[in-house]
């Protein structure tokens, strides 16, 4: 037994082995039957652990090595064989609980997961001691009504021993550093209300004030609980994006050996293996092989990119076509993947406005709500030396000021308003991008995926045979480039037309034959016999070496972009597009639109910098983007917006996601935040004025505790149906002008 695995036994007991097929499936072939399997062994804490494990294992029969990396607590074995050794089993043996290494699943967040609990607690004692005190409002007899005093009393203390603390600990915290904030008067008005209320159950008084206390913890958990779901969204995109980098890298050493290792202990100079559907793990240069790469993450455009001997490959990118063998010349720390990342991180902080607007008036308002109900208990005291109609004035007086509506103000609007964007096909994933959506004054757009539909189709066949386009649709079939794929739909009712010997060169184009002949589609350099590619851009058919036919190939506008643009421009805002695509066709979007301001040929941190720009410029900005190239620029945006076809990470990282492929969502959602911040502000100014009026009636004495629990949730009644009024508007005939206008538009160059 070794020295570090006491207790491990039971745990390894406790955990099923995997099966054979289990372990095979999860190991990785390497040359000549060799086989790598991956083992997370939580028990190894030292160098006796490391060589207890590795000696054992390495005496398995067809163990050719076992490793052990202390920092990760990860074995690594090579075997070979029929059979799959028995390791899990053997580590078992030792103490040690082992099971197979695998990417474990996000977790959700805990502090969010307490809330949700203590809502749902508040939520059922608040409704239950509601239903109790109408019987007692009612007539009850005296024991009766005793008897519901003490039930109440009994949910009031779950709530307030399990939901409270949410408030407890803020007010503690804060009071301790001699500061305040909501949580203090709120705090200090539940405990006084239950204790008195205790109180008065206890010495069969007729009134009780639980119910006070439960609905004002319920009513306040509602917003702290979306504030915290708003706010977790936000890790969501930076862990998605982090997914794109595989985990292992398949290093080939100097000697010719292959072996899988974490993708952070490559290192510059490292030779590693691309099959095709890899994903690049790190920053890198091409040193044999040639395939197309996705470049979608660096570009955002759908069209692979060729690469050879030489050319340059960025983590994060996936291999189409063929393998690759490419040379470090970064660590995952530092490598494009790493730095998107970096800047999602960095473009998170700052983004709450009207929530710290509430507790900045919070900070005023608090002093001067426990100031007034102290001196209205010294006032009472010293007026009729009733320590019990003092103290029960107070807490009236805490109860009424609550700033329960100013509380309610911002997230009940949000709730709101993400149902009336839902219900026009706008999903809300921040609450706070509601506030800042209504201050922008620039949309930024991104144009495949988002402006255009980002579909080649052909529009043009420039053509010296008649089946040209059959030929070329018959050899399109056997490859899955958009443009092969737009050729097959292009000619779905053609006649069967026979190839053989096809071959697809990666970046390039296919290469068939057909009735004897030598066709070829794809680039014009590599096609045409003469290379004269200048006059051929673009892609074409080739026989023998012969120029057959021309394609030419258009992008479509999304549906209501030119009505959006319109409607935007309108309201005064500025509209500019920022694009990885080549520049005659970022133009000619943008003259079509009218839109002036455009930039093409962007990185990701090129997006970024402009997007800095205009920051700079005091310019508030709406990115409008699809791709995984545009998610550091979405993150950075002051707001952004994705359409649902985008990339999942793109998703993830945008504050709102329309649903329709209509780009009149836009517009859609500039006029629901505006709506929704002018309601906001009416909201903060009806907390105000109930406070100005509700507070002297109160320190004048003519309102019970109950009865200030009612004037408090009237008042949020007022704020909740303030809230209501917003409206969407009607968009249903705006899509359906929209849809009847399809638009397209010639995208030079394809």
């Amino acid at each position: 037994m070794s020295c570090c695995a006491p207790g491990a036994e039971n745990g390894a007991e406790a955990c099923g082995s995997p099966s054979s097929t289990e372990t095979l499936l999860a190991s990785r072939p390497l040359d000549n039957g060799l086989y790598q399997t991956d083992l997370s062994v939580p028990g190894v804490r030292c160098a006796n652990c490391i060589r207890t494990i590795e000696g054992q294992l390495s005496r398995l029969p067809g163990v050719e090595q076992a490793r052990v990396n202390l920092s990760s607590r990860r074995v690594s074995v090579k075997w070979r064989g029929d059979q799959v050794p028995p390791m899990i089993e053997t580590l078992s043996e030792l103490g040690y609980a082992a099971h197979l290494s695998e990417t474990k699943a996000d977790e959700a967040d805990p502090e969010l997961s307490r809330l949700i609990r203590a809502l749902s607690v508040a939520g059922f004692s608040a409704m239950n001691i509601m239903l109790l005190s109408v019987s007692v409002w009612s007539g009850a007899d005296a024991e009766t009504r005793q008897a519901f005093h003490w039930i109440s009393a009994a949910l009031a203390a779950v709530a307030l021993f399990y939901s409270g603390p949410v408030f407890f600990h803020s007010a503690w915290a804060v009071l301790r550093r001699g500061r305040t904030n909501m949580d203090v008067p709120i705090s200090i008005g539940i405990c006084l209300a239950f204790g008195l209320s205790l109180h008065d159950t206890i010495h069969w008084d007729e009134h009780a004030y639980f119910d006070a206390a439960a609905s004002l913890i319920f009513f306040l958990l509602i917003g702290r609980t979306l504030d915290r779901a708003m706010r977790e969204r936000a890790r969501v995109a930076v862990r998605g994006l982090m997914r794109l980098s595989p985990r292992v890298a398949l290093v080939v050493g100097s000697d010719g050996s292959r072996n899988y290792i974490p993708v952070n202990e490559v290192e510059p100079g490292m030779r590693i293996n691309l099959a095709a559907g890899d994903r690049v793990p790190v920053d890198g240069c091409v040193e044999e092989g040639s395939s197309d790469i996705d470049c979608a993450i660096a570009t955002g455009e759908s069209a692979p990119q060729p690469v050879g001997p030489g050319a340059a490959v960025t983590a994060g990118t996936l291999n189409l076509a063929g393998p690759l063998r490419i040379v470090a010349t970064a660590t995952a720390d530092n490598s494009f993947l790493a730095e998107m990342v970096r800047m999602m991180e960095a473009a998170e902080g700052g983004r709450a406005g009207y929530r710290r607007l509430a507790d900045r008036a919070a900070q005023l308002y608090s002093p001067v709500v426990h100031t007034a109900a102290f001196v209205t208990f010294l006032g009472w005291i010293a007026a009729t030396g009733d320590w019990h109609r003092a103290i029960s004035i107070a807490i009236a007086v805490l109860i009424i000021t609550c700033p329960c509506a100013l509380g309610l103000a911002v997230p009940i609007v949000q709730v709101v308003a993400a149902r009336r964007l839902f219900e026009n096909g706008i999903m809300l994933k921040d609450g706070s991008g509601i506030e800042r959506l209504a201050e922008i004054d620039t949309v930024v757009f991104d144009k495949t995926g988002t402006l255009t539909l980002g579909r080649p189709r052909l529009v043009k066949t420039s053509s010296t045979a008649p089946e040209a386009l059959h030929i070329a649709a018959a050899m399109a079939r056997h490859s899955r480039h958009p443009v092969a794929a737009a050729l097959s739909a292009a000619s779905k009712d053609g006649p069967e037309i026979s190839a053989s010997d096809i071959a697809e060169t990666p970046g390039f184009g296919i290469e068939a034959r057909i009735g004897g002949r030598t066709y070829r589609l794809g680039r014009a350099e590599w096609a045409l016999a003469d290379r004269t590619a200048e006059q051929f851009a673009g892609t074409v058919l080739t026989c023998n070496g012969l120029l057959s036919a021309r394609f030419v190939f258009e992008d479509e506008l999304r549906k209501g972009a030119m009505q959006a643009v319109g409607e935007l421009h309108a309201v005064g805002l500025q509209l500019e597009i920022l694009s990885g695509d080549r520049e005659p066709a970022v133009a000619s979007v943008a003259r079509h639109l009218g839109i002036g301001h455009y930039a093409a040929g962007l990185l990701p941190g090129g997006k970024v910098e402009r997007l800095e720009r205009l920051s700079g410029d005091a310019r508030s900005v709406l990115m409008v983007g699809d791709g995984l190239n545009d998610v550091p620029a979405l993150a950075a945006a002051h707001v952004s917006m994705a359409p649902a076809n985008a990339a999942d990470i793109g998703r993830n990282a945008a504050d709102f996601v329309f649903l329709h492929e209509d780009l009149g969502a836009v517009p859609m959602a500039v006029t629901v935040a505006r709506k929704a911040s002018m309601l906001v502000w009416q909201n903060f100014a009806l907390a105000v004025l109930y406070n100005v009026i509700a507070l002297p009636v109160a320190i004048a004495g003519h309102v019970t505790p109950l009865i200030a629990a009612l004037a408090m949730s009237l008042s949020s009644v007022v704020v909740v149906t303030n809230a209501l009024r917003l409206k969407a508007g009607k968009t249903g005939q705006r899509q359906a002008a929209a849809g009847s206008r399809s638009m397209q538009i010639l995208v030079p160059g394809e």
